[in-house]
């Protein structure tokens, strides 16, 4: 294990995040906070510049992580990267828990948007902005952030961004990483300031709108206020731009770098894209005519049904209507959309889509050799034959995912809550959505659990966030012997 190579990515992600919350500390400014709120975001940054600096003070002469050490070194920066984002909360005395303030930040900065808080207004404008703006962080991954502007990045750093960037599989869209990464970045950001115009045209004020484009853009979906939409002058205008907008975000981001080199429309021929608006359109169809009953029009049903089925597959998390009070079969096919999740290379969480589309053709070719044991069936996603090294690496990431999610449910289940809570807590912490149901639905919070479970369900969301194989890793007993063999 190279010690001075991951003591020098800490320490730069540290000097990033310090940089970060100054925008917070500005904002505290802005609006003359108190003297206390500004001191708790202004200690921490100077913590982490302290830190930061001593960490990174000695460059190594190759920027080259192995496979391993990547995957160390983005599980250890995301756990740093919430730890002291938590800290502002902590010093604050907003959330003076740490295990509370370390599960909101880490639920903003995976872009889950599940909360220990019933109330926000104990927050202030600086710390509702932090919150709302781990989602941006978050979304696209700090780690890609953090490469898109270090000059010289070394080639092998991808290993860092393999590690973060979500989905089967990661490829470079360009050949360096640093110009990938920018490229990414400049995209996500100018999508982001179009929706913050959007909503501040549809007369939202310039806070909420940057705070709701965070949650939007990271597919986050922390609350701005207790209210919800209804303080602004058109709510429903505001569900529907938010609602489109969720969408947009949850596509695979290569696509629209495709479509601004020139293939068009033709890059949304995608497989994975059409089916991912497929299932948004059956299920938004389908939730429409379950929840008819309980709303006084079919375009309130219809708006209200988009709105979510789009917040559920994106896992965005935001949420209007009471999912407790739906009928079962809207609320499992909810619960279906959880781990569906978005497309590959999103901000969005859950299996992805594109695994969805090979578990399915992996089981048909399944059957057609059972029929047929002769039959030669060759897979094919996008026109391109999956390779069988893909489909058996697939196969193990379902079932490493079947049983992380059994083991979190045991911990969480021991709590004595019923089954739907628990079983939903850890299917929407795991998948990076927000909310679940029973007593972690829509109107309810986190806040009930002990403190044990809710170290339990921060890890749930970093395991999501980073596809489980950077936590595991970074507990396994051969990177722990290997943090004590010194390799520089």
């Amino acid at each position: 294990m190279k010690h001075s190579l991951i003591r020098y990515f800490i320490g730069k992600l540290l000097q990033v995040e310090a940089v970060l919350l100054s925008l917070p500390l500005v904002v505290s400014f802005i609006y003359q906070e108190s003297t206390r709120q500004k001191l708790a975001y202004a200690t921490v940054i100077l913590g982490l510049v302290v830190l930061g600096s001593f960490l990174s003070f000695k460059k190594p002469p190759q920027l080259r992580l192995n496979a391993r050490e990547g995957i160390f070194t983005v599980a250890l920066s995301w756990i740093c990267l919430s730890m002291f984002g938590a800290l502002p909360l902590v010093f604050s005395g907003e959330i003076p828990n740490f295990f509370n303030a370390f599960f909101e930040i880490a639920s903003g900065f995976t872009t889950t948007g599940s909360s220990v808080l019933s109330d926000l207004s104990i927050l202030a404008k600086s710390s509702l902005f932090w919150r709302s703006f781990t989602h941006l962080i978050g979304g696209m991954g700090i780690l890609v952030f953090t490469l898109a502007i270090l000059p010289n990045s070394g080639s092998d750093t991808v290993q860092l961004m393999r590690a973060e960037v979500p989905g089967p599989v990661f490829g470079k869209i360009v050949s360096k990483l640093s110009q990938t990464a920018r490229i990414l970045y400049t995209i996500y950001i100018s999508l982001t300031a179009i929706l913050v115009l959007v909503l501040c045209l549809a007369g939202v004020p310039l806070f909420d709108s940057l705070l709701l484009s965070f949650g939007t853009a990271g597919t986050g979906g922390f609350g701005v206020s207790n209210a919800g939409f209804s303080i602004y002058p058109h709510p429903q205008l505001v569900e529907w731009i938010i609602g489109f907008g969720m969408l947009l975000f949850g596509v695979n981001f290569n696509l629209y770098y495709y479509m601004l080199i020139g293939y068009g429309l033709s890059a949304f021929k995608d497989e994975e894209f059409k089916t991912y608006l497929a299932i948004v359109g059956a299920a938004t169809l389908a939730v429409t005519v379950g929840i008819a009953g309980f709303y006084s029009s079919n375009s309130d049903a219809l708006r209200t049904a988009f709105f979510n089925v789009a917040s559920i597959m994106t896992t965005t998390g935001f949420a209007t209507a009471d999912f407790n009070q739906w009928h079962l079969i809207t609320q499992m096919i909810l619960i279906l959309l959880m781990f569906i999740g978005g497309s590959a290379g999103s901000t969005a969480g859950g299996l992805k889509v594109t695994r969805i589309i090979i578990y399915a053709k992996m089981a048909l070719a399944e059957l057609r050799r059972v029929g047929q044991p002769r039959r030669v069936v060759s897979l094919r996603f996008n026109q391109k034959v999956i390779e069988k090294s893909t489909q058996v690496n697939l196969s193990h990431y379902l079932l490493i995912y079947i049983v992380v999610f059994i083991l979190i449910l045991f911990s969480v289940a021991l709590e004595s809550k019923d089954f739907t809570t628990a079983f939903t807590a850890v299917a929407t912490t795991f998948n990076n959505i927000g909310p679940g149901l029973g007593e972690v639905g829509p109107m309810a919070n986190f806040s009930s659990y002990s403190n044990w479970n809710k170290l339990v369900l921060t890890f749930s969301m970093l395991a999501g966030r980073l596809e489980i194989y950077p936590i595991l890793i970074l507990f396994a007993p051969a990177t722990i012997k290997g943090l004590f063999k010194q390799k520089n």
